[in-house]
């Protein structure tokens, strides 16, 4: 399979050291990443004509990993990783 755009390493590079150590310690920053990737994946396997799914499915999933993206990004700015 092909590089999945949009992890989490590659949205935050500059958090990435952070957000794994706050993942370990937050059950639900660690609950919120363990979601976005799944959806990230999802995304991934529809965008690759891998997985079917109807254009309103797609943009479905699109908004909820920007919904998650922002709850993470919260986090990490409350925790002064990010600006």
């Amino acid at each position: 399979m092909t590089h999945v755009p949009h992890e989490l390493q590659e949205e935050f590079p500059e958090a990435a050291q952070v957000l794994h150590q706050l993942k370990m310690s937050d059950p639900r920053l660690e609950s919120l990443c363990e979601r976005y990737g799944t959806v990230n994946h999802d995304i991934h396997l529809i965008e690759s004509e891998i997985t079917p799914a109807s254009d309103a499915a797609t943009e479905d999933l699109k908004k909820e990993r920007l919904a998650l993206k922002d709850d993470i990004a919260e986090v990490l700015r409350k925790a002064g990783a990010i600006g």
